[in-house]
């Protein structure tokens, strides 16, 4: 029942009418309430029909943000916890001449103050290469150089790995081939959360595109290199393996072997002494001076106890292969893969630069004919232009300089079609890079411009 107070007042004929401008402002709240409700009626529909639309997004406040390691999406960058670690040790050092000890355990803790990295640093890769600190002599090596580069910079785009690329001699004495070794050891200080270093010259190219490295193979090594255990102790060849390419597990047993391998080099007083040791113990060495790669196959032939078991001698692919016996087949390659594309619209498809792995993966099914080594039609992980030296040009005498430049320039164009077929383009003439052609939607259904 309505009270009589509240009857009167709005209903009655009688009653005295309330103050105009009351009435006006009442309707304006009344109107503004209704556009209100509105608009959340509005709203309250369209988040219904588009759940992904975030207004907040624009305005988050940054210390809010879900981590790195929460989020599960990788590894944080931002974060370096005040804990003391090894690099806080005065006494650090990264010369090559200054040992490193406990580097297990060093690393070990740095991993733990930075957790978001152990996840993965079992399979995680660093690779580095370099070339001289001064432009080249040969008037097309700087071109070669880049190119070269470019191709390494591919390949880690490709399976996620980080590159180093360094141009000086981090120590005065280890010059030409020693001076990977003082890089190499840097770099392991550098990148603690990395379980591998891959040294990688710079005449060495990459040239399958998809290939990875069958890390799980290599669990109890330390030290991965291409070469045969044959020429080693039966044959003491100098060329039983190339220490050009090589694998090596970011831990102490290789702090310790670095410190061994360098002290056969330049800044060792016996320098010289090795170079002779060297010569005599392995009659097939074509100079005086201790070189690198003469230097572990001596470890390991004269202390086989104590290395052989520790390091991996790579033969089943080409960890790296000379380029003599490979360049020369890029094309027959080329078509061999190009065939099994034709037959399987799988791997016909195009696809994101990114799962580029998940190719490579499902190729080898249809690569269990081609052979490894020699004589195999399947694309050399690594092509290496061993004796061409692209940057001073003072090749072999065995090949003339034109063989090595055309057989870089095919060996650069075939690994950079692989990446560019996902760019939409591809080098119809693999001795030509100014030319590309477009790739046709089902390439390589139908014939292609090969």
């Amino acid at each position: 029942m309505v009270s009589p107070e509240f009857s009167l007042s709005q209903f009655s004929p009688m009653a005295k009418p309330r103050n105009r401008s009351f009435w006006c402002l009442s309707d304006s709240f009344l109107y503004c309430g209704g556009v209100f409700l509105a608009i959340l009626l509005v709203c309250s529909f369209w988040s219904f029909f588009t759940p992904t639309l975030n207004f907040s997004s624009a305005i988050t406040d940054p210390s809010s943000a879900v981590s790195c390691k929460e989020s599960g999406f990788g590894v944080n960058l931002k974060s370096d916890p005040k804990g003391l670690t090894f690099y806080d040790d005065p006494e650090l050092s990264y010369s090559i001449e200054k040992p490193v000890k406990n580097w297990d355990e060093k690393r070990k803790q740095w991993l733990n103050h930075h957790p978001s990295f152990a996840a993965g640093a079992s399979e995680r890769i660093v690779v580095v290469t370099g070339s001289q600190p001064k432009p080249c002599k040969n008037p097309i090596g700087d071109h070669l150089l880049l190119r070269s580069f470019k191709n390494k910079v591919d390949y880690c785009r490709i399976h996620g790995y980080d590159i180093f690329y360094n141009s000086l001699l981090l120590h005065p004495k280890m010059g030409s081939y020693w001076a990977k070794l003082p890089v190499v050891k840097a770099a392991m200080l550098t990148h603690p959360e990395a379980e591998w270093i891959w040294w990688v010259d710079s005449d060495a190219l990459f040239t399958d595109m998809e290939f990875k490295l069958p890390l799980q193979r290599y669990k109890n090594h330390n030290l991965v290199v291409h070469g045969w255990p044959e020429l080693i102790y039966d044959k003491k060849s100098w060329t039983s393996l190339n220490a050009g390419v090589f694998l090596i597990r970011n831990c102490q047993w290789s702090m310790d072997l670095i410190e061994t391998w360098s002290n056969m080099g330049p800044i060792s007083k016996d320098y010289k002494k090795w170079g002779e040791i060297q010569r005599s113990t392995f009659k097939d060495k074509l100079f005086p001076e201790s070189d690198d790669q003469t230097a572990l196959i001596y470890l390991l032939y004269k202390h086989k106890e104590k290395y052989y078991d520790h390091i991996y001698l790579e033969g089943e692919f080409y960890f790296e292969g000379y380029w003599v016996e490979i360049f020369g087949r890029y094309e027959n390659t080329t078509e061999m893969y190009l065939a099994i594309e034709r037959g399987t619209a799988e791997l016909r498809r195009r696809h994101a630069e990114k799962v580029s792995e998940q190719y490579g993966a499902f190729r080898e099914e249809y690569l269990k004919s081609a052979g490894n080594g020699k004589g195999s039609w399947r694309r050399p992980l690594i092509t290496h232009f061993t004796g061409c030296q692209p940057c001073n040009g003072d090749h072999n005498k065995m090949y003339d300089g034109e063989s090595c430049w055309n057989g870089m320039v095919k060996a650069l164009n075939f690994a950079d079609n692989q990446v560019l077929r996902k760019y939409g383009f591809i080098h119809p003439d693999l001795l030509d890079s100014s030319i590309v052609s477009e790739v046709p939607f089902d390439y390589p259904a139908d014939e292609g411009p090969w």
